[in-house]
């Protein structure tokens, strides 16, 4: 099985992060090709990134056909709708991912995400998929995606002290972790809060593995019908 992870920014250092928290995840046989646009936003913070960002991850996508599923690695979910439009394999953002599995497991989940800005997004998706009920909250941290790549920051103390909020003033029984940048910190924050931490990337890729073993397919009917050949020219 392979499976693409696309970061749909353009830093190659949290590509690569989060190539390796697939990779740690992934069961063996699963091949994980990570990847990135060449041109776009070297982060996406809000709306216009998230426009900016679209012409080169659908690219990519095109570019890497031989593959088994996709997991979109912006916690916006960017893209997703566009990409199940290109292919019927499994494409599995990995904000939806990892909303739906803390569903599963706790009553009440909040966000801890980057900036204040990112939060109308998320919130716009967890109704979009059903889920704004489970959601006690949507925090921003006000950690800068790129302060992420960055050792000298102080953005795990940001991060640690939000969920401390979250635990405190939302009585969340999960944290969900709103940025791929953050996929290396899941384990830490878990144990030094007690209470289940999850990221988007390795939900995503779990996920995907068990679609592609039940040979689950996206609908070519109705909004993901597949784009006419014309308007691939568009591209």
């Amino acid at each position: 099985m392979r499976i693409l992870v696309l970061n749909p920014n353009t830093t190659a250092a949290m590509t690569e992060k989060i190539g390796a928290a697939a990779r740690r995840i992934a069961s063996a046989g699963t091949e994980i090709i990570a990847a990135n646009p060449t041109s776009g936003p070297p982060s996406i913070e809000g709306f216009y990134d998230e426009a900016m960002c679209l012409p080169g991850l659908l690219q990519v996508i095109r570019d890497t056909p031989d593959v088994d599923a996709v997991v979109i690695a912006c916690f916006d979910d960017t893209g997703l709708d566009a990409a199940r439009c290109l292919t019927d394999k499994p494409i599995i953002g990995i904000g939806e991912a990892a909303y739906h599995m803390a569903s599963m497991i706790a009553n009440k989940f909040s966000v801890v995400t980057t900036l204040a800005r990112s939060v109308p997004a998320l919130e716009h998706n967890l109704h979009r998929y059903g889920l704004a009920a489970r959601c006690a909250r949507v925090r921003s941290s006000e950690v800068a995606v790129l302060e992420l790549e960055d050792p000298g920051s102080n953005a795990y103390a940001r991060i640690t002290d939000e969920i401390g909020r979250a635990v405190a003033e939302d009585r969340a029984e999960a944290i969900v972790l709103g940025c791929a940048g953050m996929t290396d910190l899941t384990e830490r924050l878990s144990a030094e809060h007690g209470l289940p931490v999850l990221d988007g990337v390795v939900c995503a890729v779990s996920l995907c593995e068990a679609m592609v073993r039940l040979r689950l397919r996206t609908s070519r009917l109705g909004g993901y019908a597949p784009v006419p050949r014309q308007k691939l020219a568009y591209a």
